[in-house]
């Protein structure tokens, strides 16, 4: 437990960090939005188009990892869709406990892989990212389209968002680089490997700086089922399945990791643009957020 902590416990701390500088407003202005831009659109991007372009990706079980986190994240996503009427939540706010419920930190994902497993928990974490990302903005995206919050207008620019995500170019590139034999050559490598180095940190902190202490006074059926499939029942089902194929200690960590991470700041975003309820969007964020520093090191015990 006590090496969990180490790993993570420097994390956590630049989160609370973020916090501080959010409820401080410092350095003030728009310099966090536009910063949460700068690591979204380049940081992010180069650190996964480093790590995927050189990575020995034929050591890690891709198959067996999309089985297992893939499994559990449409098994959820069918069961929260049957759920809904039972929830009796209005549709705006059944988009945002959707998102709650599938949607990860890919900072907090990544940065703790390379934390556990170093470049070995780096470059699975990678893959993860890969798997995940294209899938859980489709099922966001359809969740969005099927409660009727969008209009003809934003679903098209939704679909045309979704080919120009960074992070999933970013992941074909780094792949197509891989499979091609190219890589990184010459002074590109180390020029990546240094933009990447700055986007966890930064992301880190960003994360913190998007907390909401105040949207953690709502609590209703909608950050209940939420945060009970995210924090609970999501990393559940990934351990058993993991042990259930078997996967090395590393890819289960990983695994693991990914499912039990709070969901992702962008929603909030989402939401707002989306037609999705906002606040229960932000009550999420935060109170997750929070309730996974003790939840991740719990988990990653149980893990072994």
């Amino acid at each position: 437990m006590e090496d969990i902590g180490n790993a993570l416990g420097p994390l956590f701390l630049l989160i609370l960090l973020g916090a501080g500088l959010g409820w401080w407003r410092q350095p003030g202005g728009d310099f966090w939005p536009r910063m949460e831009r700068l690591i979204y659109v380049l940081l992010f991007p180069a650190m996964l188009v480093s790590t995927l372009a050189t990575a020995e990706v034929d050591e890690v079980p891709v198959a067996r990892l999309a089985l297992v986190l893939l499994g559990a994240l449409l098994a959820f996503a069918a069961l929260l869709w049957l759920a809904r009427d039972r929830l009796r939540l209005t549709m705006p706010a059944f988009t945002s406990a959707f998102q709650g419920a599938l949607r990860f930190n890919t900072y907090v994902g990544v940065a703790g892989s390379a934390a556990l497993h170093g470049s070995a928990g780096a470059t699975t974490a990678a893959v993860a990212v890969a798997l995940m990302v294209p899938v859980v903005n489709v099922l966001c995206v359809a969740a969005f389209i099927s409660a009727g919050t969008l209009g003809s207008s934003s679903l098209g620019q939704s679909l045309s968002a979704l080919t120009r995500n960074p992070l999933i170019l970013a992941c074909l590139a780094g792949i197509g680089l891989n499979l091609s034999g190219i890589g990184l050559p010459g002074w590109s490598q180390p020029g990546m490997e240094l933009l990447g180095r700055a986007a966890l940190p930064l992301g880190l902190v960003a994360v913190g700086v998007a907390l909401r202490p105040t949207a953690l006074l709502r609590v209703d059926r909608g950050v209940w089922a939420a945060n009970l499939i995210k924090l609970g029942l999501m990393p559940a089902a990934v351990l058993a399945l993991a042990h259930l194929l078997g996967l090395d200690p590393v890819t289960r960590d990983v695994a693991l990791l990914f499912a039990a991470l709070p969901t992702a700041t962008s929603a909030y975003i989402l939401a707002r643009q989306l037609g999705g309820d906002a606040e229960l969007m932000a009550a999420l964020i935060t109170g997750q957020t929070l309730l996974a520093m003790l939840t991740l090191p719990l988990w990653l015990r149980l893990a072994g």
